[in-house]
């Protein structure tokens, strides 16, 4: 996909098995797609789970980074490619059944919750996980290029006093890793202004198999509601 307000971007469409462009399905929006699917085996996941009967048929669009601090440490511009160009175009080339779900981990995470932040009404849920929330004086990441941005758009969430989107939020969070307390603080401030949000600590470190591991059942269940809006 080419002429985004951040140059090209790479996506790859997996459909299910024995379905046509023209039949409309639920979509799921990964970002750094090509990680979730070798490293998280996400395809593979929602195939089994369909078969079990658990989620319906699902379309997942599997985003390319691309520079991937860039476009995911809270840039605007990143929010308008995938919401005002990426989903526009998968939109015109496959059917769609409602509104999408979109996922991240870590600073994908983060993207996902702008993208919708800033375009209210783009998705119908976001799945984020282990989200790089960053907050001073709670992280020491002020080395993190990004920094700046990143603090500011989380300020900016924080200090919402009523609800930016009608999206179902979940997030999931590692034992053992160094997101705890950003993300404990993210969930009460999207609950405290009225949003739809859950949030759940799990055993496992910030990494692809803790990931993973997660999907059953928080990620299933949402894909599982997505119809029920």
């Amino acid at each position: 996909m080419t002429d985004t307000p951040v140059g090209d971007v790479e996506t790859v469409v997996v459909s299910p098995v024995g379905t046509r462009r023209s039949d409309p399905l639920p979509l799921l929006v990964a970002h750094d797609g090509p990680a979730y699917s070798r490293r998280a085996h996400l395809p593979s996941r929602l195939r089994a789970a369909t078969a079990e009967g658990r989620v319906p048929p699902t379309r997942v669009v599997l985003l390319e980074p691309g520079p991937r601090n860039e476009r995911y440490a809270a840039n605007p511009l990143w929010a308008e490619a995938l919401t005002a160009h990426v989903l526009p175009t998968v939109r015109t080339a496959y059917a769609i059944d409602g509104s999408p779900t979109l996922m991240g981990a870590s600073l994908g995470a983060l993207a996902s919750l702008q993208a919708e932040w800033c375009h209210p009404g783009t998705v119908g849920a976001l799945f984020l996980q282990s989200g790089s929330f960053f907050r001073k004086r709670v992280d020491d990441e002020e080395d993190f290029e990004f920094w700046d941005r990143v603090t500011a758009f989380v300020t900016r969430v924080r200090r919402a006093r009523r609800p930016h989107t009608d999206a179902r939020i979940v997030l999931t969070r590692g034992a053992d890793e160094g997101n705890l307390a950003n993300n404990r603080q993210m969930a009460q401030s999207l609950a405290a202004s009225g949003h739809d949000v859950s949030f759940t600590e799990l055993p496992g470190r910030h990494d692809w198999r803790s990931w993973e591991a997660a999907f059953d059942p928080y990620l299933l269940d949402l894909l599982a509601r997505a119809g029920t809006r």
